[in-house]
């Protein structure tokens, strides 16, 4: 019998490189949308500096967009009920096509 046919097609086998896998600290993401695609920079901002490097830019279809919406509030749900609230510090900027978080 054919290994292939006992295997779920719903499953898929996930790659992670050492690079990927070490992470960017980011403390500032920008959200940019136009019709077909939503674009989320994400930024690491030094206190009193006024240049700031964009650490990863992923660009999201809208539907896989508003998955990841869905997949960041369960996760935000979660870790509250285990750790409490999130305290938000100071409210994010909204202009035109762009928000800051």
């Amino acid at each position: 019998m054919d290994n292939n046919q006992n295997q779920d097609p719903n499953n898929i086998n996930i790659n992670l490189n050492e690079m990927v896998a070490a992470g960017a600290y980011c403390n500032l993401a920008l959200v940019n949308h136009s019709p077909s695609e939503f674009v989320v920079d994400f930024i690491q901002l030094m206190p009193g500096v006024q240049q700031a490097n964009v650490r990863s830019r992923v660009i999201l279809a809208p539907l896989h967009a508003k998955r990841v919406l869905a997949a960041l509030q369960q996760n935000i749900t979660n870790y509250e009920q285990q750790f409490g609230e999130i305290k938000e510090l100071e409210p994010f900027v909204v202009g035109g096509n762009n928000v800051q978080a």
